[in-house]
């Protein structure tokens, strides 16, 4: 299963009648430019699964930087992944490898 899918299959397990009014996965674009991911981690398994920080800089255009935390204009705790204008792949598979690592 190819990484998009499996986020699609991700997102629908949490989906309940309630958690989908509440959190979801948010992906926009950056002026720098670059990609903006935020998951919803509040009330999934993964809520109490310590995540490690990626920072990984090849160039001014090849980023990606993730971490877990708590933003203002969302509720509950995110996964939050940026990344450069070619990284939006590179960004989902990172989640996509913590989510799936026991």
């Amino acid at each position: 299963m190819d990484t998009l899918e499996w986020i699609q299959q991700w997102y629908c397990q949490q989906c309940d009648g309630d958690w989908e009014h509440l959190y979801g996965i948010r992906i926009e674009t950056l002026d720098n430019p670059a990609w903006s991911v935020m998951i919803s981690l509040e009330a999934t398994e993964l809520e109490s699964k310590r995540f490690e920080s990626v920072d990984i800089n090849r160039s001014n255009i090849d980023w990606v930087h993730c971490k877990t935390g708590y933003i203002q204009e969302r509720p509950g705790l995110q996964f939050l992944g940026y990344g450069g204008p070619m990284n939006l792949t590179e960004i989902l598979k990172t989640f996509k490898l913590y989510a799936e690592k026991i």
